[in-house]
C-alpha cells in the first residue's frame, strides 16, 4: 500500500524529526557523560547522572521508539518497502539493535542516578567508574545513528531477493531513482 503524497510528506517529516531528535539527544547525553568524567566537583557528577536519567527516559527513549515506528510506516507505505532494499533492511536492523541496547542500558542509568542522588560527596568513586561504560554506550549509539543517517542520505544500491522489481524506471532514455526517503 502506497501513501498519498500529503500523508507521505507528513510521515517523512515525523520520521526525520524523530531521527534527528534522537541523534541530538544522544549528543546531549554524551555531553553530560563527558562533563561528569572531567569534573572534580561531586555535585556536578551527581547532577549529571540525574540529568542522564531524565534525558534518557524523557527524550532519547521516546525519540528512539518514534523513529522506529515512523521508519516502519515509511518503509511499508512507500515504494522503498521494508525488505526490498538492503539499505532499508540494514537501517531497520541497526535501529532495532540500538533501541534494544538503549532500553537495557537505561536500567543501569536509572540505578546509577538513584545511587548518585543518595550518595555523599566522598562516595563517588564507583559512580565515576561507571561513566566509562556510559561513554561507550553513548559513543556507540551515536556511531550507529550516524551510520543510519548515512544510509538514509546515500541510499546505496542493491535489492534483496524479495526486492523483485527494480527501483529505477526509464523515462525518455534516462534512469530515475525513487525519491522517497
Amino acid at each position: 500500500m502506497t501513501m498519498t503524497p500529503v500523508l507521505r510528506k507528513f510521515a517523512l517529516t515525523a520520521h526525520v524529526a524523530s531521527s534527528v531528535g534522537w541523534l541530538g539527544a544522544v549528543v546531549g547525553f554524551l555531553a553530560l557523560v563527558v562533563a561528569a568524567l572531567t569534573s572534580q566537583d561531586a555535585q556536578t557528577v551527581r547532577a549529571a547522572f540525574i540529568a542522564m536519567k531524565l534525558t534518557g527516559w524523557f527524550a532519547i527513549v521516546p525519540l528512539a521508539l518514534a523513529s522506529l515506528l515512523t521508519g516502519l510506516v515509511m518503509s511499508l507505505g512507500t515504494t522503498w518497502g521494508l525488505f526490498r532494499h538492503y539499505w532499508v533492511l540494514f537501517k531497520l536492523l541497526l535501529t532495532i539493535l540500538a533501541t534494544i541496547v538503549l532500553l537495557l542500558n537505561m536500567k543501569t542509568v536509572s540505578f546509577l542516578a538513584g545511587v548518585a542522588a543518595e550518595t555523599g560527596s566522598a562516595d563517588l568513586g564507583g559512580l565515576r567508574g561507571a561513566l566509562w561504560g556510559e561513554l561507550l554506550h553513548a559513543g556507540g549509539g551515536l556511531l550507529v545513528l550516524l551510520v543510519t543517517t548515512i544510509l538514509s542520505v546515500y541510499k546505496p544500491r542493491g535489492m534483496t531477493r524479495l526486492g523483485g522489481v527494480s527501483s529505477t524506471s526509464s523515462v525518455r532514455g534516462r534512469s530515475r531513482r525513487c525519491s522517497d526517503s
